[in-house]
């Protein structure tokens, strides 16, 4: 394990760090505590690493001072929580000049080892290491890492490119601030409908679509044969790649448990309900779905009323069943509700007295106060435009929120008191 340790650190020392696309988020930075990177396979975290060893070169660190290593290397195999102390032994080897001075240690899908966590809370005891862990589980934030490393870390939650990081991708300029003539709109507009569709994980973004499938069908076999079958023993497959085309052909929905249960069973699939919500659970920890429960203060009503769900990016609607159409307003509400999750948001959906539902409502961060969104593909329909606003306002007029948004897809208003209307691509700019 010393000689691969040593090919490794070397091999990384001579390689060059690869052009990427600049992530919104940064790390932030406390002495003693280690920083999580957390988010579904592919999504960019190992860039996001990358582009903050970008960042200490940039400010004058040698790479020398910088230590990554890969656990999903298959010459790091097998790895024991012994060879962890290899790790330092080889490294200040290498670099004794460095044992006093302060160094970056990255560990990529690092709970893949047994006895990680204790190296790293050694290491930033011990050592003059800042220490930056990754993993695609998000039991790695809420009980391992908060168990493991007993309140030492900050977590910093990755997702596929956001429509600005998107756009910058496609190499469209947004750094002047100004406000877009009719041209820029025009080309924004039909820019985020490629967004709905290519979606937005890095390595995918310049295939063409028959690739970009086969690719995308790939994540989706290895969140369920890795980071579900294999991590929770799963033996009914067949039920379980079921919920998915379920999920994905019906985002933005209620999910009704008994409701899928019934029509599992017509299929000749053999399951409990209990292992459907253990199902919904594993690919939540995967971060393929996120779950929304209904706003109550009541935590029995939040159980009696199912969750909707929603899928981490739009491009894999289709993927399990091509050529059948998702309907465009749970396109459009899923796309608001990741753009939400972004920003560290966790909103629920709300029904009104009378039962009218708003799909999002959240306390805004900065301000303290609620906030109420409902997403609609076209308004251009009276009665469609009237039951949203309706909406809106009913729900507007029983939390006392003064201020509510209504996304669309291309409609813009500003007509109609206390709602701001506006279309998407704006939306997920301005936001």
């Amino acid at each position: 394990m010393r000689e691969t340790l040593e090919l490794l650190i070397d091999d990384f020392h001579e390689r060059a760090l690869p052009e990427l696309v600049p992530r919104d988020q940064t790390l932030p930075a406390l002495p003693r505590k280690a920083n999580a990177v957390i988010g579904m396979r592919r999504s960019g975290k190992t860039w996001f690493c990358y582009q903050r060893m970008q960042e200490l070169i940039s400010k004058g660190v040698e790479k020398e001072r910088l230590l990554y290593l890969n656990f999903e290397d298959d010459r790091l195999l097998p790895f024991t929580p012994g060879d962890f102390q290899l790790i330092l032994e080889t490294y200040y080897r290498k670099f004794p000049a460095f044992k006093n001075a302060p160094c970056y240690l990255f560990l990529d899908e690092v709970q893949r080892i047994e006895g990680w966590d204790a190296f790293v809370r050694r290491v930033l005891d011990t050592e003059t290491m800042a220490v930056c862990i990754t993993g695609s589980s998000a039991k790695f934030l809420s009980k391992e890492i908060a168990t493991a490393l007993r309140g030492r870390s900050l977590t910093t939650e990755i997702f596929p490119f956001s429509y600005a990081e998107f756009l910058t991708s496609q190499g469209v300029d947004l750094s002047s601030g100004k406000r877009p003539g009719s041209k820029a709109k025009a080309v924004l507009q039909n820019l985020v409908g490629k967004y709905v569709e290519i979606g937005g994980f890095p390595e995918v973004q310049s295939l063409d679509e028959e690739l970009r499938r086969q690719v995308l069908r790939t994540y989706l076999d290895v969140v369920i044969l890795r980071d579900v079958v294999e991590r929770y023993a799963v033996n009914n497959v067949g039920a379980l790649r079921a919920l998915i085309r379920h999920v994905l052909a019906a985002p933005a929905t209620r999910f009704s448990v008994n409701k899928f249960y019934n029509a599992v069973k017509s299929q000749g699939l053999t399951c409990t309900k209990n292992n459907l919500y253990d199902f919904l659970e594993y690919f939540s920890d995967a971060f393929l779905f996120y779950q929304v429960p209904i706003h109550s203060r009541s935590e029995r009503v939040k159980r009696v009323n199912p969750s909707k769900v929603y899928v981490i990016d739009s491009a894999f609607f289709g993927i399990i069943s091509p050529g059948r159409t998702v309907d465009q307003g749970a396109l459009l509400e899923n796309l608001v509700y990741m753009h939400l999750r972004r920003r560290g948001l966790e909103p629920e959906y709300y029904i009104t007295d009378k039962g009218a539902e708003v799909d999002f409502l959240y306390t805004d961060p900065e301000e303290g106060r609620p906030r109420l969104i409902q997403a609609c593909w076209d308004i251009r329909d009276p009665d469609t435009r009237e039951r949203e606003i309706l909406a809106l306002l009913a729900a507007m007029k029983e939390l006392k929120v003064k201020q509510g948004t209504l996304v669309t897809w291309m409609d813009e208003d500003f007509s109609v008191k206390n709602i701001e209307i506006t279309p998407a691509w704006k939306w997920l700019l301005s936001e």
